[in-house]
């Protein structure tokens, strides 16, 4: 009994939508909307594998190598510099002195990577609201001098104090903890 009500609920359903698509609007009110082109999009991401995406949302890997199992052989990544930020930045400022900003650039242009990460970390000392927005701004600042270098940034983050490499609760741990990692993709 369920079976059939079921099939004469969707039988119906189907006719009424059948019929709602019959009607169709006259050839003088069709319109044609010109957009934007669209192009395919490649990308690197943080773990190094280079992607394409099409308009229609279909994705995939460009390396044609793959590992026994299927998956994609991507670039490494590996540290390149870390940058103590007190020797770029003042205390709770995202801003490079211009003779560091021309260090920085000779480094991304000599690196010889096929793009960057750039990650910025903080000590404890503060909330971990602020941490999170003043190691993000300090990243995107060595990003811009990056890209302003000619070279390929793939991921930008702050992480606040939330991956410390030494401890909180001394001045030589809070200053280890105070960086900008620059992981270069080979």
């Amino acid at each position: 009994m369920k079976m059939k009500m079921g099939k004469t609920v969707l039988t119906g359903l189907a006719a009424a939508f059948t019929g709602a698509f019959m009607m169709a609007t006259p050839a003088a009110a069709q319109q044609t909307i010109t957009g934007q082109s669209y192009e395919p999009t490649i990308w690197v991401d943080p773990d190094g594998c280079t992607h394409w995406v099409m308009d229609d949302g279909f994705e995939g890997y460009m390396s044609p190598r793959r590992n026994r199992d299927g998956s994609p052989i991507c670039m490494r990544s590996e540290i390149c510099g870390v940058i103590p930020t007190d020797t770029l930045f003042e205390n709770d400022e995202p801003w490079i002195s211009n003779s560091d900003k021309q260090r920085l650039m000779a480094f991304f242009q000599q690196a010889n990577a096929f793009g960057f990460l750039i990650y910025g970390h903080t000590d404890s000392n503060a909330s971990d609201e602020y941490n999170m927005n003043l190691s993000n701004r300090r990243a995107q600042m060595v990003a811009g001098i990056a890209q302003d270098a000619g070279t390929r940034v793939v991921d930008v983050r702050g992480f606040g104090e939330r991956r410390p490499r030494a401890d909180n609760h001394t001045h030589a741990g809070r200053a280890e903890n105070r960086r900008v990692e620059i992981y270069c993709i080979r």
